[in-house]
């Protein structure tokens, strides 16, 4: 048996598994992602010809696949929110964007600084890379799919979604920070660095990020449902393809005006979906963009456990293990929770939107694009062991519990309804507006 023939076996396999298993693991305390890590792991200790997986070496293929799965579940994550854009409606959102994620980042370089002695440039890199929530790996605890209410989204599923699609595309002037202090002399910053990245990394990149999303997002939406010519009206088509032709418009647009690309898609997706928003063709989009993204999630969480399997954890040490474990179960919960006060959610609500801080795809992609630069005074190796960790422990962690958490909030609701005066059948606007 050949490799390539084995490769073809696999890759057939792992696609029927991705359409099968998502149905065999509902309503289960597991999820799609960690049973895709334990394949990988299983497979590897058979003796198959598997090929050796390195990171380091592959840097460049590593950053661009997890690219491109990052930027299709950022779509797809767009393309499914209901509630309409707004200062009120997204509060929840706002303050994990402006409290959590730079309390994590501030708590995580602390840590990797104090703990485990890392150079600044490295603490803040590791920091970076962890911040951002996944929207790649949350599908357990995302919203569903498009519907014609703009108020049947509980504040748990919508927050998180939001956060997600958002904060991976914030995490990037901190990532860029990083790069920056490991190339300055003395590994020291300076007024004039901290000015440019402030003008440069932050305000004009988020600034083209979100205009090129909305220019995007605003000419799709005509085309999609207003254009007078018919065969441009691609509503009328029904072809989910076209969802991937608009992530990557909207990505390469952005990145050519040295943009945010991966914010530039999520509000590509908003800007759509507000177009036309009961439109069944959002149905048609979404449900194509999901299925991409779980062809790409399950191969690339097979790679990452068939690389767990073959070493890649070598390099950890307990002392990384335990800053990463604060992580998942101290810093992010406290600092979602300090976050969420006084925003709409329900107490229950706000612990469950502070947990559920999932790190996964979007860390790969961002170190990956970070180790592209020297500098940072930590072995490539060793940075790739903690943040796998961080990402395996945050498969095994969120996806046991994940769904027998949200089932519960979603039972909590649906009694609240009914004792309320809904009837035994409260629609579901009422249901997701019960806070808990």
């Amino acid at each position: 048996m050949t490799s390539a023939d084995f490769l073809f076996t696999l890759l057939g396999a792992g696609a029927l598994a991705a359409a099968v298993l998502p149905r065999v693991v509902a309503r289960r305390p597991l999820s799609l992602p960690l049973v895709f890590l334990l394949c990988g792991i299983g497979l590897q200790l058979l003796p198959l010809p598997l090929p050796d997986l390195d990171p380091v070496a592959d840097r460049a293929w590593v950053e661009h696949v997890t690219e491109i799965c990052v930027l299709v579940s950022l779509m797809g994550a767009g393309l499914a929110l209901n509630r309409p854009f707004g200062r009120r409606h997204w509060q929840g959102t706002w303050r994990q964007l402006g409290v959590t994620m730079p309390l994590t980042i501030a708590a995580v370089a602390g840590l990797a600084w104090g703990v485990l002695g890392w150079p600044p440039a490295a603490a803040l890199l590791l920091a970076a890379v962890l911040a951002p929530t996944d929207p790649v790996l949350a599908s357990e605890v995302r919203v569903g799919a498009p519907t014609d209410s703009e108020h049947d989204e509980d504040e748990v599923r919508f927050t998180l979604t939001s956060e997600a699609g958002l904060n991976d595309g914030l995490a990037f002037p901190f990532v860029l920070a990083a790069v920056a202090l490991a190339a300055a002399a003395g590994g020291r910053a300076t007024a004039g660095g901290i000015g440019h990245w402030l003008l440069v990394d932050v305000v004009y990149k988020c600034a083209v990020g979100v205009g090129a999303g909305l220019a995007v997002g605003a000419l799709l939406g005509w085309m999609f449902f207003r254009a007078e010519w018919r065969t441009m009206r691609l509503s009328e088509h029904r072809e989910g393809f076209v969802a991937i032709g608009a992530t990557f418009l909207a990505y390469g647009v952005t990145e050519l005006a040295h943009g945010y690309g991966f914010v530039a898609v999520f509000v590509t997706a908003c800007r759509i979906r507000s177009a036309e928003r009961a439109h069944g063709f959002h149905g048609v989009l979404h449900d194509f963009v999901e299925q991409v993204e779980r062809l790409l999630t399950a191969a690339l969480l097979f790679l990452l456990g068939v690389f767990v399997a073959q070493g890649g954890l070598a390099p950890l040490t307990w002392q990384d293990a335990l800053v990463c474990l604060l992580l998942l179960v101290a810093v992010r919960p406290l600092a979602g929770w300090i976050a969420q006060l006084r925003t709409p959610a329900g107490p229950r609500e706000r612990l469950v939107i502070a947990f559920f801080g999932i790190r996964g795809i979007g860390s790969l992609f961002y170190l990956a694009h970070a180790l592209g630069h020297p500098g940072f005074g930590v072995r490539a190796e060793r940075l790739w062991a903690v943040v796998t960790f961080t990402v395996l422990a945050s498969v095994v962690l969120h996806g046991v519990s994940a769904t027998p958490v949200i089932s519960r909030l979603d039972r909590l609701r649906l009694h609240r309804a009914r004792k309320d005066g809904a009837g035994p059948e409260p629609d579901e606007d009422e249901v997701a507006g019960k806070r808990l």
